[in-house]
């Protein structure tokens, strides 16, 4: 009898012990999958201070892949806040203090169909008048620039593929676009003093 109880005890131990490692892979799996559906966040750090910004992931899956490889890649350190428009825009992520081009990676698909605005503190990317010609260069609103959303498939209305928001440092945002610009070989709208990216950071 008292085999068959300390075996009884032992089994008992051994299926509470199974059910509690059970729960908690299943608590974990659902951790994972919250994780999955949580939105990414970058900081993009600044000698003006930080900008922390939230990515789309869902509404524009291959915007957000190729901000994050530039991030992960450390792309964006030590490139400036090359144009800056008062009332209009900053955009960086090209150039360096010098005006010199960075190699990118391959230009990707415009997304600017994915049915979100360039309204103020969006995240938006830069490109030429070819549509699907962005790279690693972004741009920030500074108000609603409803003239730059998709309005129509030809490439006068296709837009600007808006994958983020800041949702932290707008101060700095703004603090930026109070710098004194000029002119800088054929570029205009330049930060008389660099603007610098000293880094880019993954928080979530």
């Amino acid at each position: 009898m008292k085999t068959f109880a300390l075996k009884s005890a032992v089994l008992a131990f051994c299926l509470a012990v199974g059910a509690a490692g059970a729960e908690e892979a299943v608590v974990e799996e659902a951790e994972t999958k919250a994780e999955e559906k949580e939105n990414p966040v970058v900081v993009i750090k600044t000698d003006k201070g930080d900008i922390t910004v939230e990515l789309f992931k869902k509404e524009a899956p291959i915007t957000v892949e190729n901000f994050l490889r530039y991030v992960e890649d450390d792309f964006y350190s030590g490139t400036i806040f090359h144009r800056v428009i008062p009332g209009f825009m900053i955009q960086g992520g090209g150039f360096d203090a010098d005006m010199n081009q960075k190699s990118t990676h391959d230009p990707i698909k415009n997304e600017a169909t994915n049915g979100l605005k360039n309204e103020r503190g969006t995240l938006a990317m830069a490109r030429t008048m070819v549509v699907d010609s962005a790279t690693s260069q972004f741009f920030i609103n500074l108000v609603d620039n409803t003239f730059l959303n998709h309005t129509s498939p030809d490439p006068r209305g296709f837009g600007y593929c808006v994958f983020g928001r800041v949702i932290d440092g707008m101060d700095v945002v703004d603090q930026i676009a109070r710098v004194r610009t000029g002119r800088q070989g054929p570029h205009e709208n330049v930060p008389v003093e660099p603007v610098e990216i000293t880094g880019t950071d993954r928080a979530r």
